[in-house]
């Protein structure tokens, strides 16, 4: 007879308020959130995707873990932990802003000292085995945070090349990357129109010899063009993360409801 193993309960939303933002590049803001609700974090979830629960203007901690606790939802957002430093109880986000559309992206060049944020997660982590010859990462400024982290944890020897499409010469960072990673930037000025760079990239490379494993992830109308490469030139599945993290011209509710009509469809 099957034995019935309860569900962990879930945890509540941490309750996070901002220690210090800086605006990094002309089109990247990290924010540094910190709070006793870190007590806990797990640690080692660097490029792990995590939930942001933005407050309504002028809510205080009280009513908003009220508000957590409660049937209302806010508005949630999906971001990625760019570094987490349990010692401080300080945690960093990286929020690619664009002009002032979307809440989080405004919410991000609003906030101050002391300003609340909810945190859920984290979720799991993607990119986390090293065992390829080489490596095949593409990004876009949504995805650089995840796709700097890949960077600076795989091996020093590892080779392979990352391509990362930015807004303007002044959005490029420094990466801890390995000699052996060629990274590629690619300039993207307006990221509301859909690039076929990553692609042209690609398609121009001297295909290494080897097993790759591949991390790729941004504007959805480019990632299924990236997909549709890595198929036709056999890259097993299990090889690749492919995550469109956000579609031109729709907000990421509407983005996350395409995704599960597209996954049950191909189920």
């Amino acid at each position: 007879m099957p034995v019935s193993v309860p569900r962990r309960p879930k945890r509540p939303p941490r309750v996070l308020t901002v220690l210090r933002t800086a605006r990094i590049t002309p089109h990247m803001i990290r924010v540094t959130l910190t709070g006793d609700d870190l007590a806990g974090f797990p640690e080692g979830q660097n490029g792990a995707h995590c939930k942001i629960l933005i407050p309504q203007a002028g809510e205080t901690e009280a009513d908003f873990r009220t508000r957590l606790a409660g049937t209302e939802k806010p508005v949630i957002r999906t971001y990625t932990i760019r570094d987490f430093r349990a010692g401080a109880l300080e945690l960093d986000i990286d929020f690619a802003v664009h002009g002032d559309a979307g809440p989080a992206n405004r919410w991000a060049q609003e906030a101050a000292p002391g300003a609340l944020l909810g945190l859920l997660g984290p979720g799991s982590k993607k990119l986390t085995t090293w065992d390829a010859d080489w490596y095949l990462l593409a990004a876009d400024m949504t995805a650089l945070p995840v796709i700097s982290v890949a960077l600076e944890e795989m091996p020093r020897d590892a080779r392979g090349h990352a391509v990362i499409e930015v807004t303007s010469e002044d959005d490029i960072q420094e990466i801890d990357a390995p000699e052996g990673v060629a990274v590629t930037w690619k300039l993207l000025p307006h990221p509301e129109e859909r690039s076929t760079a990553q692609l042209d990239f690609l398609e121009g490379l001297d295909w290494p010899e080897g097993r790759v494993r591949v991390g790729i992830a941004g504007e959805s109308g480019t990632i299924v063009a990236l997909r549709d490469w890595l198929r036709a030139r056999a890259v097993p599945a299990e090889d690749c993360y492919v995550s469109g993290y956000w579609k031109i011209g729709l907000v990421e509710d509407e983005h996350q409801l395409e995704k599960r009509r597209d996954t049950a469809a191909a189920g």
